[in-house]
């Protein structure tokens, strides 16, 4: 089916558009380099990413703090392969994490093109949880910044998606319309209920192609937007 009233969409940027997993493990390898981390990548990735999808789930909740993710979520991940590093260098390789992410700039199949195919027909715009800091580079460094006319961040409204508040924020920033707008995003709880508790239509992107129920519209590549809008 085809949306017909969509003039605005609104994106989420980390396993939506940009690489996420790939661009992380790149940071690491190039930290763990720099400080001598003798550690298989491959095994630190499996363990560090239902910690790191953990944390991000109690920083949407406002569990836990900023500093409390990027410290704990590597702290935690050391500990469950039983290496060694002291807190000191975790701060160090927490710090030099995000420095080093936007370094790389994967993006996922078919970003590029949709955004290519969606942009002389639509306006739009990003909403994301990630670190404004962070968020903006991304965008910069990957060269998709150009196809966005608004970016919202969860720092610069005080609250994290699902929260209505950041998504009133952004369809403010937008001048869009509730029912002119539309949310695609990969996190079911974040981007999926938080727009359709607000009265905005919403895709999943469902990036870990996870069993999801038919109630709610979702693609599993990004080429299939193209048969909603």
């Amino acid at each position: 089916m085809k949306f017909s009233n969509i003039r605005h969409i609104f994106f989420d940027l980390d396993h939506t558009l940009w690489d996420f997993d790939r661009n992380s493990g790149l940071a690491f390898n190039s930290i763990f380099e720099k400080h001598k981390i003798k550690v298989r990548l491959e095994e630190f990735l499996a363990i560090y990413a239902p910690i790191n999808a953990d944390y991000w789930k109690l920083y949407r909740e406002d569990k836990v703090t900023k500093e409390d993710l990027r410290y704990g979520r590597l702290k935690d991940s050391f500990e469950g392969m039983k290496v060694n590093v002291s807190d000191s260098q975790i701060k160090q390789l927490s710090i030099d994490y995000i420095d080093h992410l936007p370094h790389h700039n994967y993006l996922l199949a078919g970003a590029l093109e949709i955004l290519e195919y969606l942009q002389p027909q639509y306006e739009l715009h990003i909403i994301t949880n990630g670190f404004k800091e962070v968020q903006h580079k991304k965008l910069e460094s990957s060269g998709i910044l150009k196809y966005f006319r608004t970016i919202t961040t969860s720092e610069d409204v005080g609250v994290k998606k699902p929260h209505q508040r950041i998504f009133e924020v952004a369809l403010i920033n937008a001048a869009a319309k509730v029912d002119e707008s539309i949310m695609i995003g990969d996190n079911f709880e974040a981007d999926i209920l938080g727009a359709k508790n607000f009265g905005m239509q919403a895709i999943l992107y469902n990036y870990y192609k996870s069993e999801f129920s038919a109630d709610h519209y979702q693609v599993m590549e990004m080429e299939e937007l193209r048969g909603f809008l």
